[in-house]
């Protein structure tokens, strides 16, 4: 966790907020360059996509660090209420276009943004008390409550909550992250206490969201069967031992080729595993 002791004359905010920028930024970089990942991309290439790269992903995390310190300084020690909630909106909203400039109207983090900027405000606001279940529970207050500068227009993961019927990122968060405190911690945690190196660990924090979400990512470009594929591969690989036994990769590998063959990309989630990273980082328990 980032010292918030002022030193040379920088407050204890100032100290925080650059501390998790930095972490929120990191938490972003480590989930892009992570691999193998299925369908997303990481270190061999692009997965389903045609205009995402590793180096635009890195591009657009770092565009991103100044709006996570601003997020956590506007949020410093204050309650979640209707006037912060709608300061978090408008610095995220100016975050989105400050990542948009930075990849060429590529988006990138549009998720990402919204759960880490929520998790570095939750910090932010009670530094002090830093469980994981604490954080999210102070992010789902503050992301429950009304913002009426938000903009109206849908995006594709709206479009898909609609036709689909199911619960989007906007949910996840007021929900309290339960796909991270549920999910993907306790496997990451209890992967590093198997003996999985970090990027096993990682990699099974990132499928044990997968065995559940409703990625509207996935739905967006390949409809219910995508979404049921990914369940099945996700949990055949966890089931199988994970990313660290040969048979999990095998798994993954099969996996993979479905969800290149269905063009899907499980986006959702891995904006939930670097928040997941993040929250890890930055949690005293």
């Amino acid at each position: 966790m980032p010292q918030i002791h002022a030193i040379r004359g920088e407050s204890a905010a100032e100290q925080l907020a650059a501390g998790l920028a930095q972490q929120a930024t990191q938490a972003l970089i480590d989930e892009a360059r992570l691999s193998p990942k299925p369908g997303l991309v990481d270190r061999r290439g692009s997965g389903a996509h045609q205009d995402l790269t590793l180096a635009l992903m890195e591009r657009s995390a770092h565009s991103l660090t100044s709006t996570f310190y601003a997020l956590a300084l506007h949020s410093f020690q204050r309650p979640a209420d209707v006037a912060l909630r709608q300061e978090v909106g408008r610095l995220g909203r100016e975050g989105e276009a400050r990542m948009m400039a930075a990849t060429g109207g590529v988006n990138t983090h549009r998720g990402a943004i919204w759960a880490l900027g929520l998790l570095v405000s939750a910090v932010a606001m009670q530094p002090e008390t830093l469980s994981p279940q604490t954080i999210a529970r102070r992010a789902a207050k503050l992301a429950a409550l009304p913002d009426a500068f938000s903009p109206k227009s849908f995006s594709k993961g709206s479009h898909a909550v609609q036709r689909y019927q199911v619960p989007g990122a906007r949910e996840e968060a007021q929900g309290g992250f339960p796909h991270i405190l549920e999910l993907a911690l306790p496997q990451l945690r209890s992967s590093r206490k198997a003996g999985a190196t970090e990027s096993q660990s990682q990699l099974n924090a990132l499928l044990a969201v997968m065995t559940r979400l409703a990625d509207t990512c996935v739905l967006s470009r390949g409809g219910l069967p995508a979404l049921q594929a990914m369940h099945g591969g996700s949990r055949a690989v966890l089931n199988a031992g994970g990313t660290q036994t040969a048979a999990g990769r095998r798994h993954l590998q099969a996996l993979e080729n479905r969800m290149l063959s269905d063009n899907a990309s499980p986006g959702g989630a891995a904006d939930l595993l670097a928040a997941t990273l993040f929250l890890d980082r930055v949690s005293l328990a």
